[in-house]
């Protein structure tokens, strides 16, 4: 659960801006769990700009071809400082830092075939791979693993951002197409480094579930999608995208739905004019139940010092995260026409009973009452009522079940008592 600069600033954000997010989600959103910040692409690119890639970023970088942030969005990074004045700061607020890379090496390094950290006579135009460069960004060429040049560079890489303090790693260009050694790579880098730093991979547009093994030996969090917007098309993609990994969610292993656009986005991004979500607040909603029941992990993507009371409401629900947190078995129960049905347990997988959650989905156009058997939940023998999780009503059961209204685009969360057990 955190931040990342994408939706809001795009390649462009700057270090003010990244501050001014951590001091806000130390003290206003820590306490609910979420607890890290991600600086997103281009940090290193001095001319990033709105809209989109430079052509040919001019790439800030060491003697060894990695790169270091531009010290004209990031001051503190001066004089060798890299991130970790920066890295520094958001760790005294009690939060975790984190930024995104690009697979392979700076095209920059290759043509000037800079050397590899620790490896003589080993330079940057023997490792490099151009033939599998990133089809929408300029900015590296991919590596030759058949060299162990290519390791070494992942390695002195990653140790850098060790030592900066990095926590979390979010590497790019990495699921589509598939690139099981880069993975590999990656994850050895890591290792190495000795530091427990999160590994997240993106973008994984359609990523096929024959990658779930491999992934989940390799990576924390991956991607399930390309990015996504707010547009109400873009939410309704993920329903099946989530229906098939949500089942394996385990621990260690997260399949991630992209980053939440809510609240103040576009501000500076790749895509749309600064504005608020253009998702309504039913679609909102929809967006935070499905990403929570299924369990994907949870990255806003807005400007938090200028997010709306009404966005910081979604990103706040004790119960509503709860369920995010500690629930198993997720799944989606049903799919009948513009009715979707999910289920989850709550609580850790034990044998005694728990509580069931109910999410209910109306992806059309119109509002319209849905009713729930409670046979079809699974749930015959459950109390006489439901709670809804997100504004904490009851919903009285009758006739063995319930019937509930939900809103054009919009959903509703119930929760269902456990059984009750005789002589307690």
């Amino acid at each position: 659960m955190g931040w990342n600069s994408w939706d809001c600033y795009g390649t462009t954000v700057t270090e003010a801006e990244v501050l001014a997010n951590a001091e806000f989600m130390a003290d206003h959103l820590l306490h609910f769990g979420w607890d890290t910040i991600v600086v997103d692409i281009a940090w290193y690119d001095p001319a990033a700009r709105a809209g989109g890639y430079n052509e040919k970023p001019g790439i800030d970088m060491d003697a060894w071809g990695r790169q270091l942030p531009a010290t004209n969005r990031f001051p503190s990074a001066a004089d060798g400082g890299g991130f970790a004045p920066l890295a520094d700061r958001v760790h005294a607020l009690g939060l975790r830092f984190g930024l995104h890379i690009m697979r392979g090496i700076p095209r920059t390094a290759v043509e000037r075939a800079l050397p590899v950290f620790e490896l003589p006579g080993v330079t940057a135009a023997d490792i490099a791979d151009p033939a599998s460069s990133c089809s929408w960004n300029p900015d590296n060429v991919g590596l030759n693993h058949a060299h162990p040049g290519a390791q070494a560079y992942y390695d002195a890489q990653v140790a850098q951002f060790a030592a900066w303090g990095v926590d979390f790693i979010k590497a790019d260009d990495m699921l589509a197409p598939y690139h099981s050694r880069e993975i590999e790579a990656y994850a050895l880098a890591i290792a190495r480094s000795g530091r427990p730093i999160t590994l997240s991979l993106s973008p994984g547009t359609d990523l096929s579930l024959a990658h779930r093994d491999h992934l989940a030996g390799h990576a924390v969090l991956w991607r399930v999608s390309d990015d996504l917007w707010d547009r109400w098309e873009d939410i309704m993609g993920q329903f099946g995208r989530l229906a098939r990994w949500a089942p394996h969610q385990r621990p260690g292993a997260w399949a991630g739905s992209d980053m939440l656009p809510l609240g103040r986005i576009g501000i500076r991004a790749e895509r749309g004019e600064d504005r608020m979500s253009r998702l309504t607040p039913d679609e909102q909603r929809t967006m935070l139940t499905l990403w929570c029941v299924a369990r994907s992990p949870l990255m806003f993507g807005g400007d938090l010092p200028s997010t709306p009371p009404e966005t910081l409401a979604l990103l706040t629900n004790p119960a509503v995260l709860r369920m995010h947190r500690d629930s198993h078995g997720q799944r989606e129960l049903w799919r009948d026409d513009d009715t979707v049905v999910w289920s989850s347990v709550a609580g850790a997988e034990v044998d005694e009973p728990a509580a069931l959650h109910v999410a209910v989905f109306n992806t059309g156009n119109t509002a319209r009452d849905i009713h729930l058997p409670l046979s079809a939940l699974g749930a015959p023998d459950r109390a006489a009522t439901a709670t809804d999780l997100w504004d904490g009503g009851q919903v009285t059961v009758a006739d063995g079940g319930l019937t509930l209204r939900v809103p054009a685009h919009g959903c509703r969360l119930m929760q269902f008592s456990p059984p009750s057990t005789p002589g307690r």
